[in-house]
């Protein structure tokens, strides 16, 4: 993780959500210390300690690992391994942890949730240490430039919020929200490029968060200027889409985009990129240089994502570029069993249902008894 918060301000933050009958939540930011206190669920939940050591209070979380555990001679919860909510939730709120607290002599259940909350422990980062663009000084001004932008593992304010670019000499920033909640940033040439003044542009692309303190991430721009280049890419399409199978196969081909450049010889010639941020979507999708198809590098899963937005960029050898998305849309097939959780009794509760059990097989083997006697009884005879 990066950075390391003032845990004078995090013991102050535990808090009780919620306490009904039967139920109780909690908040706590993510990285508290092990051992630290949670709640007094004895208190929160009006129960005595003698109820919890004679019960056999214990904690069940559903799968092996244990971060929450029940101290029963206090009544406190208490902190057993140390969480990171980006770990356990990456890009999900609220992200919360669904415990149940179990007692016997009579059984007992009670619901408990905690809360995962968000610490700014991230600062925003991008892929590359550097980009690089190679413009002609030709380039109209208005021509765009998409940059990949910076990602931030935490949510909410602690997240990205902001970009600066500088100079701004020739270059202005322009941010278009997206539907998922990200931003595209491009780079909008304002004031024409002159080789014969300046060969190599230099500039400083920041990305800020808003958590307190702030913490931004840095990437320079290297902007080559060229000799003329009069027509950029356009494509076909701005949005093209494609649909998906979970089950298709690595290799499986999903479509072709095309752009087209007017102008002649090696700045007629268009090679296509994946331009998005995302390592998965870079990772599950491939991209030929020269055709433009799109082919799946991966498998893909309905469960965990059923849809995917991927950026793609057409360049031709003078610098100039355009951009497209394409929207993937998997399809879901049937491939997962019904899962039952069954929970853990002591040795008391399983020897009385198995008492009972047997206790029952008896006496339906009595009665199937009863039953064939009657028969037997009834039963017309013959007389030949």
């Amino acid at each position: 993780m990066h950075g390391v918060m003032m845990w004078y301000s995090v013991l102050f933050s535990v808090a009780l959500l919620h306490s009904a009958r039967g139920q109780v939540s909690y908040s706590i930011p993510e990285e508290m210390a092990k051992g630290a206190i949670v709640g007094n669920i004895a208190q929160d939940l009006g129960l005595d300690l003698q109820r919890l050591r004679s019960g056999k209070a214990r904690i069940y979380t559903g799968d092996s690992t244990e971060y929450i555990g029940l101290n029963k001679d206090t009544g406190f919860l208490l902190i057993k391994d140390k969480m990171d909510r980006e770990s356990l939730c990456a890009k999900t709120t609220p992200c919360a942890l669904h415990l149940q607290m179990i007692l016997e002599n009579p059984m007992e259940l009670y619901t408990i949730t905690v809360e995962i909350t968000d610490i700014n422990d991230n600062p925003p980062t991008f892929q590359k240490k550097r980009i690089e663009f190679e413009i002609s000084e030709s380039a109209v001004t208005g021509a765009r430039f998409l940059l990949q932008g910076a990602v931030d593992a935490d949510v909410g304010v602690n997240d990205l919020q902001s970009y600066s670019l500088k100079p701004t000499d020739n270059f202005v920033l322009e941010l278009h929200n997206q539907a998922n909640g990200d931003k595209n940033v491009e780079m909008v040439l304002q004031r024409p490029l002159d080789r014969e003044k300046k060969g190599v542009v230099i500039l400083l692309l920041t990305a800020f968060d808003g958590g307190d303190p702030q913490l931004s991430g840095i990437v320079q721009i290297d902007v080559t200027v060229l000799d003329a280049n009069d027509n950029a890419p356009v494509f076909t399409q701005k949005v093209y889409k494609a649909i998906l199978t979970e089950n298709a196969a690595k290799g499986y081909k999903l479509i072709t985009v095309s752009a087209t450049d007017a102008d002649e010889g090696p700045y007629g010639h268009v090679t296509y990129y994946i331009a998005s941020k995302e390592d998965i979507v870079r990772n599950m999708f491939i991209i030929d240089q020269h055709s433009g198809e799109v082919t799946l590098n991966g498998l893909v899963d309905f469960e965990k994502a059923s849809h995917y937005q991927i950026d793609i960029q057409a360049k031709d050898q003078g610098g100039l570029s355009d951009s497209c998305k394409l929207i993937v849309d998997v399809l879901d097939i049937n491939d997962n069993k019904p899962v039952i959780s069954l929970l853990s009794m002591s040795n008391s509760v399983q020897n009385t249902l198995v008492s009972q059990s047997r206790m029952g097989t008896v006496q339906r083997e009595k009665k199937e008894q009863e039953v064939n006697d009657l028969t037997l009884e009834v039963r017309p005879s013959l007389t030949l």
